[in-house]
C-alpha cells in the first residue's frame, strides 16, 4: 500500500482554507499545497505531485468538476484520487460527483477534528 503523504487542496474560501490547513497539517501530519483556484491547481502542479487532490465543487472562473477534468488531462495525475469536498451532498449529487471519477465526498462544513481521518479512510478504500 502506498503512504498519504502530499495532498493537494483547492478552495476558493480563505476561512475555510486556514480551518482545513490546520486540520490536515497539524492534526494529520499531511503536507498540504493549497490553491485557491482551478487555475492556481494546473499552475501548482506543475512542481509539486500530490498523492490526493481535494477539490471544492463551487468555485468562480473554473469549478471542481472541470478543474478534475482538466487535472485528469496531465499525465501524472491521470489515476491521482480526487475528493470533492462540498455542502451539496443531496443523493443525487453525490452519485454524480461519483460517476465522474471522484474516490469520495466529505461534506461542509467539516469536523476539523475528523477531517484527516475521513481522508485517510477514503485514500486506504482507494488502495484495497
Amino acid at each position: 500500500m502506498s503512504t498519504l503523504q502530499n495532498i493537494l487542496y483547492v478552495e476558493d474560501e480563505p476561512d475555510i482554507q486556514a480551518v482545513a490547513q490546520i486540520a490536515l497539517e497539524m492534526v494529520g501530519g499531511f503536507t498540504l499545497k493549497v490553491c485557491s483556484s482551478g487555475r492556481d491547481a494546473l499552475e501548482t502542479v506543475r512542481t509539486f505531485v500530490p498523492d490526493l487532490i481535494l477539490l471544492d465543487v463551487m468555485m468562480p472562473g473554473m469549478d471542481g468538476p472541470t478543474t478534475m477534468g482538466e487535472l485528469r488531462k496531465l499525465p501524472d495525475l491521470e489515476h491521482t484520487p480526487v475528493v470533492f469536498m462540498t455542502a451539496k451532498v443531496q443523493p443525487g449529487e453525490v452519485s454524480e460527483y461519483l460517476a465522474l471519477g471522484a474516490r469520495g465526498v466529505i461534506a461542509k462544513p467539516f469536523d476539523p477534528m475528523k477531517l484527516a481521518d475521513e481522508v485517510r479512510a477514503i485514500w486506504e478504500r482507494k488502495n484495497e
